[in-house]
């Protein structure tokens, strides 16, 4: 399947890129300070940061992922955009103020505020390296996919090259703007992705009459499944093996956001917690907007392209989006598209990366490394050099990955997140008795049982899509750790605490006030 001319898909990218190229060096010329290199000097308003953080969110998993998982898979694919969007009210509801008020830079600022700084820094930052590391992948993997289809690469050669240009001018966003130039890029492409999807439901709501169940109706009689799509566990099946890796990317879905650092580290930017709040809100708004939109977009592409030629595309289930553009309307329509998704991916993997590099940059080089005695200059420049490995790196795991669905590879960030990150935040912020011990068995337990999950999983070896498809060392039978992960985290949470007696009543009642009241939150947390 032919999608238009290649030459004006690629000079739509191109135009993009220039444009929020010279968006990121203007902003970049007010880069004085780790600050403004870390959180934008946290000059963004609340709405501004709520865009951002849509445009952070809204990964390339949203888009393409989803949107092929709904084509293929039906009410089951649907469930990635519902999972998604509750586990923002989790965010909101727990983790999107506090941390703002305790933490300076980043998430090992909050859990390392009560505790001893060097082993709890190093834990966190390891944690957020590794959540990056599996998120960075799904959005390779989909940059890969997406301009494959472009430009009518087919081979696995040309899809990596691919990834590597995109990893190199994510590197160049990262190094240039730092946050403030990752924020607008990201506030740009919000307002892209979320005006081009709507714009594209309504499109095809009009041909049906503004009948939803006119286009789910095309989508049963299309689909080889029939109407078995609209029903629950079309995808996972109903053994009790099954149901239970639904109820564990359910919980990996829901927890995993509130874990997410590249999202706690948004809440940074803002000026108050009030702020904050309405930051939150405003991104729920767009993204809640977003997910209805993708199941409208999701059921269309499966009678307006067909799960058969879907499966037949570059990079498969995750082409379904641009493929339905093409479609709707033809060369233009899908160079647009596919322009925003792929600046979507872009702005996505500049803010992860960012988020990684000041973590290591911040907490092992300056915290544990420098114990606290680096100064802001060097801080910045170890940060810059961070975004270059982490690129290279990432550019490697998304070649590794580029034939997995993204919304897929996603779920397992979430999984990571939620296993290592959240156990150990929620007993930061509201456990009086918690403290350095059970805060290192948290995030070492949960992080190491879900990487040992992963990896003896389908997911790694032992099936057709496997990363690895010649190998067979898969002993865990379920592709998402978070059902057994997620409560290994908190168990180990608690019984670190409670078979130690490590308690610093003083900085447990400052941080109890400082993360309620915001009082102090304008101060610099250093290591003590």
């Amino acid at each position: 399947m032919e999608f238009g001319n290649p030459i004006f898909n690629i000079a739509i990218f191109l135009a993009f890129v220039v444009v929020t190229l010279a968006v990121v060096i203007r902003v970049s010329k007010q880069n004085v300070t780790a600050g403004d290199f870390y959180h934008g000097g946290r000059a963004f308003s609340g709405r501004q940061n709520g865009i951002a953080i849509a445009g952070d969110y809204l990964s390339a998993a949203s888009f393409l992922g989803i949107v092929g998982a709904v084509a293929l898979y039906g009410y089951d694919g649907s469930l990635y955009s519902v999972g998604f969007l509750v586990a923002w009210l989790v965010a909101l509801l727990l983790v999107a103020e506090p941390p703002r008020n305790t933490a300076k830079y980043t998430m090992a600022d909050v859990l390392s505020f009560r505790m001893r700084q060097r082993p709890v820094r190093t834990a966190a930052a390891t944690s957020t390296l590794a959540v990056t590391f599996f998120y960075l992948l799904a959005q390779m993997a989909g940059a890969g996919a997406l301009v494959s289809l472009l430009i009518g690469i087919e081979g696995r050669v040309g899809q990596s090259i691919v990834i590597a240009v995109v990893g190199v001018v994510m590197i160049a966003y990262v190094l240039i703007g730092g946050m403030k130039g990752t924020t607008w890029v990201q506030i740009i492409k919000a307002v892209s992705l979320v005006t081009a999807v709507g714009v594209a439901t309504v499109w095809i709501l009009a041909l049906n009459g503004f009948n939803l169940s006119e286009v789910l109706g095309k989508a049963v009689a299309e689909h080889p499944d029939g109407a078995t799509i609209l029903e629950p566990m079309h995808q996972y099946g109903t053994s009790g093996a099954t149901k239970l890796g639904f109820v564990s990317l359910a919980i990996a879905l829901v927890f995993g956001a509130a874990g997410l650092p590249h999202v706690l580290m948004r809440f940074y930017t803002v000026p108050t917690a009030k702020e904050a709040r309405r930051s939150v809100v405003w991104a729920i708004g767009l993204i809640g907007f977003f997910y209805l939109c993708t199941m409208v977009l999701g059921f269309a592409a499966a009678y307006m392209v067909g799960v058969d030629v879907i499966g037949t595309l570059p990079g498969g289930s995750n082409s379904a989006a641009p493929a339905l553009a093409y479609a709707l309307g033809g060369t233009v329509l899908m160079g647009i598209i596919s322009a925003v998704a792929f600046a979507t991916i872009l702005a996505v993997v500049a803010g992860l990366t960012i988020t990684a590099s000041a973590s290591f940059a911040h907490d092992i080089y300056n915290g544990v490394i420098k114990e606290g005695s680096a100064t802001s200059a060097q801080e910045v420049r170890v940060a810059r050099r961070t975004a270059v490995v982490i690129g290279g790196v990432s550019i490697i795991g998304g070649i590794l990955a580029a034939e997995q669905n993204v919304a897929f590879l996603v779920s397992l960030a979430f999984a990571i997140a939620a296993s290592a990150n959240l156990p150990s935040i929620l007993y930061s912020l509201y456990w009086k008795r918690f403290n350095t011990r059970g805060s290192l068995w948290s995030i070492y337990g949960g992080l190491g049982g879900a990487l040992i999950l992963i990896t003896f999983s389908p997911v790694v070896s032992g099936s057709e899509t496997a990363m690895i498809p010649g190998a067979d060392f898969a002993w865990f039978p379920l592709t998402n750790p978070a059902i057994i992960s997620v409560p290994l985290g908190f168990f180990l949470g608690w019984l670190g605490s409670v078979t130690s007696s490590e308690h610093d009543e003083l900085k447990q009642a400052e941080m109890e006030v400082r993360s309620m009241t915001g009082a102090g939150a304008e101060k610099a947390t250093q290591p003590h």
